[in-house]
């Protein structure tokens, strides 16, 4: 079997698009590409209408089968391919929009699945709302991002309680903006009103910040600018139950081009809570791939206080290495927070729109946290960390086995292959593989 896949980001075009709508769906694509591989040969394209034309015919004339699978929203799926198609697309609202704008009928994603006849999302929540606009018997999924075998490693079982590291350092290529150092009396208000927005904190002539981190650390990985993730609640919650705290540490790193304008109102929004004695570390910059295992080993507690999510790969990674969580557990993360491995923060329902829909119509709910529940979560795994080391264990325990049964590799090829209607066989030879390889043209 030839398994086409596509998303509109790929790894040419990541650091330009980042925190665009549907960035992320490159990291799903590239979390799911070595379970396809164990299923047929994977071909990433371009280009969908060209070339899955061009490949599906190729491979009709050898007597290949051939799938295409979209990591993409369905209003950006394309249609009408000569070969099945697949949407694999993530969702946190309890309703699927269901209404026609801008003379697309693609925006009414019934419009969309009822064409492709099939789907995969990532968590129950979405199944079922899937189901509630499509029927209940529509074939859809939930197969979580298999991030567990990637970030497992980082796990390290603790009799004596949390790790907490002193003077872990590694390297950011970009800012680093800590408490401990910048002035935030200049993002107060009559300052800003007088002399215009007060200047960031420059990059590094050198392009790259060294950042060292101790203490209880919690930190968190998102897009400052979706107001999805709600990074004033984290924020605000934080330095309310740990203020006093100077070994408290929050750590927010930055997923988007272009950051300032909210790192301008994170600060602006930090100087009207000061004084406080704990820290906070904004990462507006770009980590390796080791320089992110270094904070996520440097991490206590991982945090999310978001009104929804259709799955939270950053949370998913982070759990993995055995690392708690401050969170909620609504929307996707129903299906992988408990007691066990969280700290959990409470929430309600309340109307909000579909995040595509330019009408800002409310169609749908979101979750809106209890902010003193989050006070709460975060002063109990301070002190979890601090004086109840038993407790932290076996949360990192549970959070790292949890995680496996949730979004492994072997779990994800599990639901994969009735999907792609591929039976149990040998790994193909390399010379097999070589003949496959000439059917698609590489």
């Amino acid at each position: 079997m030839i398994i086409l896949i596509h998303s509109e980001t790929d790894a040419s075009t990541l650091v330009g698009n980042l925190g665009r709508a549907e960035y992320s769906y490159y990291f799903v694509r590239r979390a799911f590409h070595p379970v396809l591989e164990r299923l047929g040969i994977v071909v990433p394209v371009h280009d969908p209408a060209r070339d899955v034309r061009a490949i599906a015919a190729n491979a009709e004339q050898h007597g290949e089968s051939c799938v295409f699978v979209s990591f993409a929203a369905p209003h950006n799926t394309p249609l009408g391919l000569p070969c099945p198609t697949i949407p694999v697309f993530a969702w946190e609202f309890d309703t699927l929009p269901n209404e026609v704008w801008d003379d697309d009928p693609r925006n009414d994603w019934r419009f969309v699945l009822g064409r492709t006849g099939q789907a995969v999302t990532h968590s129950g929540f979405a199944v079922s709302a899937t189901r509630s606009a499509m029927g209940p018997t529509y074939p859809v999924e939930s197969i979580p991002a298999p991030v567990w075998d990637s970030h497992a490693a980082l796990y390290r079982a603790q009799k004596d309680g949390p790790i907490l590291p002193r003077g872990v350092s590694f390297g950011v290529t970009g800012r680093v903006i800590d408490t401990r150092t910048v002035d935030l009396s200049l993002y107060n208000s009559p300052t800003r009103r007088a002399y215009g927005f007060a200047p960031l904190p420059e990059h590094p002539a050198s392009g790259t910040s060294l950042l060292r981190l101790d203490g209880v650390t919690f930190c968190t990985v998102f897009n400052p600018n979706d107001g999805r993730k709600n990074w004033l609640d984290m924020i605000g919650a934080f330095i309310w139950a740990l203020r006093d705290q100077a070994d408290a540490t929050l750590v927010l790193k930055l997923t988007h081009r272009e950051p300032d304008k909210a790192i301008s109102a994170i600060l602006e929004t930090l100087c009207k809570l000061t004084p406080f004695l704990c820290r906070v570390v904004l990462i507006d910059g770009y980590l390796s791939d080791e320089d992110y295992r270094r904070l996520i080993e440097a991490t206590t507690f991982t945090v999310n206080t978001s009104h929804g999510e259709g799955q939270c790969l950053p949370l998913m990674e982070f759990m993995s290495a055995g690392k708690p969580a401050v969170t909620p557990d609504h929307t996707a993360m129903a299906d992988y927070i408990t007691e066990r491995n969280a700290f959990i923060v409470s929430s309600a329902p309340e109307p909000t729109a579909w995040p595509h829909d330019p009408r800002n119509a409310y169609r749908t709910l979101r979750q809106r946290l209890r902010f003193e529940s989050l006070v709460s979560a975060y002063a109990e795994a301070f002190r979890v960390a601090r004086r109840d080391p038993h407790r932290y264990a076996e949360m990192s325990a549970a959070a790292h086995q949890d995680m496996r049964a949730h979004c492994s590799e072997a779990e994800a090829l599990r639901k994969l292959r009735p999907i792609l209607s591929v039976p149990p066989v040998r790994d193909l030879s390399p010379r097999e593989r070589q003949a496959v390889n000439g059917v698609v043209g590489l």
